[in-house]
């Protein structure tokens, strides 16, 4: 079983979410819905997760927040992850789920090549402008280090572009690896070999 956790940095803004979404569970963050249904949509910001579910999106779909609004449908967040951002949720998620292999897309974690935030969202509601400072990380790591230990039989690999952030702490983890955008598309393009 293969998912697709696609967070929000600008390398993967030549990945088109149509092609993941026939070839296995896509579990998405935040703006994501407003150009695609994911499987499953992961918000933890407060302001941007009440608009979600007060656009009735959450009624329709899977959709996880820390403090769900009564009867609007949405579901809360597993208890390990409570206080962790959206991209690492959504990645325990998707192991939680059952899932062997978790494709992790947009999981940047740095600056943009100009040195700015880094987000296919930015100067757009609910999120810093294209010319702000990049967001810091170092929560983001340490949370999918911990997703990461606590599925040990699940293989994450993150999928790095020209703004991906080479980060070493990930990088002697067992059960992570990396790939390129490149070797990404040309495995989607055969997708027997997922």
């Amino acid at each position: 079983m293969t998912a697709f956790v696609l967070g929000n940095g600008v390398s993967r803004k030549h990945i088109d979410v149509d092609t993941l979404l026939k070839l296995g569970t896509v579990y998405g963050c935040n703006a994501l819905y407003r150009t695609h249904t994911p499987h499953v949509l992961v918000a933890t910001d407060k302001p941007i997760s009440m608009v979600i579910q007060e656009s009735g999106y959450s009624a329709k779909n899977k959709f996880y927040t820390r403090r769900p609004i009564d009867g609007l449908g949405a579901h809360r967040v597993p208890q390990p992850y409570f206080g962790f951002s959206s991209g690492p949720i959504a990645a325990g998620i998707a192991a939680i789920d059952g899932h062997r292999s978790v494709y992790m897309l947009g999981f940047d974690m740095g600056p943009t090549g100009n040195g700015l935030f880094n987000n296919i969202y930015a100067s757009t509601e609910f999120y810093k402008a294209v010319t702000a400072n990049p967001t810091f990380t170092g929560n983001w790591i340490k949370q999918i280090i911990a997703v990461t230990k606590d599925h040990p039989n699940c293989q994450f690999i993150r999928v790095c572009g020209d703004t991906t952030a080479t980060i070493l702490e990930l990088q002697h983890i067992p059960n992570m690896r990396s790939m390129t955008i490149a070797e990404f598309v040309a495995l989607i393009n055969n997708p027997q070999l997922l």
